[in-house]
């Protein structure tokens, strides 16, 4: 009898598969097309075209000029070069007033923390309602004229929750804020047109949306100036140095393009599993509560909180029988605190150490959805009643 354990994986948010066909166009520049983009030699010519080619890929989708992309190591140094840059150009002209949330990624939010506590910056932490959301009117009554930059999640990693993004950079403008968004949860779920959304800066992650990791990029519209995040060569037009990562790069334009090109399809799958999972947990969970708006939210996203109970304890069981979730960001899983975005969002600390996050892939089942639901409610049912025992 076969003793192999069902796996489901339900932890699209923290990291995808990388697509086969993506690893097909990535495979090339490991060992025909090897030169540096910098070299001038025919090498060298063979693998700047890949990246100038993967550079207007990225812009068709972004609906903007191949000159504003540029092309980093991930989303967390897109976030640091956009935030960092921006305030230290714009700080010799009398602007050194930040303004973002408490719901952002780490890699905004302790940035900004850093810059106020260690620089000589100030910042704004405007405050969010029950579902993640900042309101519009908050935003723009805090633009003030020493303003830099705003930065705001567009899909929050955590809850799901989508911010109105068009309208706060509407109101950033009008104040003469720059206004920067991390996409990187929201890039092959919504649209990515610069134009529609009126950003002047947006930070993307391959590996969230089925290409390599360690590669991201960041859009930034022309006339933003930003200080160079490192020196060195004059690499992404001074602005960001260090040789070229061809492959993967390369690999992040497949990968971004098939998302544009399935968006539709993909959307729909991940909507109906997510429903039937938001539906399972919510009526044979007891204190079940999900997190996040319940409408304008990422459709491949489901998170909730659990009365009683501690998110590290239910993960562990989960993945005893083959369930892989998450207790939020994945920068910060394996921290026993309460979720910092969910204590912004007025839930009680008991209620934010019990937390969980699940995401859908398109490898996602309906079969995958309700064992899952079913892990869950065992081992919710057992870990209250460990806790009965030992009250």
């Amino acid at each position: 009898m076969s003793t192999t354990r069902r796996t489901v994986y339900l932890d699209y948010s923290a990291t995808t598969p990388t697509d086969p066909q993506v690893v097909d166009a990535m495979l090339p520049y490991f060992t025909e097309v090897y030169g540096n983009s910098s070299s001038i030699h025919s090498f060298g010519r063979k693998a700047e075209q890949a990246i100038e080619d993967a550079r207007e890929t990225l812009a068709r989708v972004m609906h903007c000029k191949p000159s504003e992309v540029i092309f980093t190591s991930g989303g967390s140094e897109s976030d640091n070069l956009a935030v960092r840059g921006a305030a230290w150009h714009t700080r010799q002209h009398g602007r050194q007033h930040l303004i973002t949330t408490p719901v952002e990624h780490s890699a905004v939010g302790r940035t900004v923390k850093q810059m106020a506590q260690q620089q000589g910056f100030e910042q704004t932490i405007l405050p969010v309602d029950r579902y993640g959301s900042v309101d519009v009117e908050e935003f723009a009554a805090a633009c003030r004229s020493d303003t830099s930059i705003a930065s705001i999640i567009y899909a929050n990693n955590e809850v799901g929750t989508i911010a109105p993004i068009p309208q706060l950079a509407a109101q950033a403008h009008e104040r003469g804020v720059l206004f920067h968004t991390d996409a990187v949860q929201a890039a092959g779920q919504l649209t990515l047109d610069v134009e529609q959304l009126g950003v002047d800066l947006m930070s993307l992650s391959a590996h969230k949306f089925y290409g390599p990791k360690g590669v991201g990029a960041l859009y930034v519209r022309d006339g933003v100036t930003l200080a160079p995040s490192q020196t060195g060569g004059s690499h992404e037009s001074g602005r960001r140095a260090g040789t070229h990562n061809t492959p993967f790069i390369v690999g992040m334009a497949k990968a971004l393009e098939l998302a544009h090109s399935e968006q539709a399809t993909r959307n729909a799958h991940y909507r109906h599993l997510r429903d039937a999972l938001i539906d399972g947990i919510l009526t044979r969970v007891p204190d079940a509560e999900l997190t996040g708006h319940p409408q304008q939210r990422l459709p491949s996203h489901a998170s909730f909180v659990f009365a009683g109970l501690e998110s590290n304890k239910l993960l562990m069981m989960l993945d005893m029988k083959g369930v892989a979730v998450s207790s939020g960001s994945a920068c910060k899983t394996g921290n026993p605190e309460p979720s910092g975005v969910l204590l912004a969002m007025g839930f009680a600390p008991e209620l934010a150490t019990g937390s969980l996050r699940l995401s859908i892939g398109q490898h996602t089942t309906a079969e995958d959805v309700e064992y899952a639901v079913d892990a869950i409610v065992d081992s919710a049912e057992k870990l209250r009643k460990l806790n009965r025992t030992h009250a």
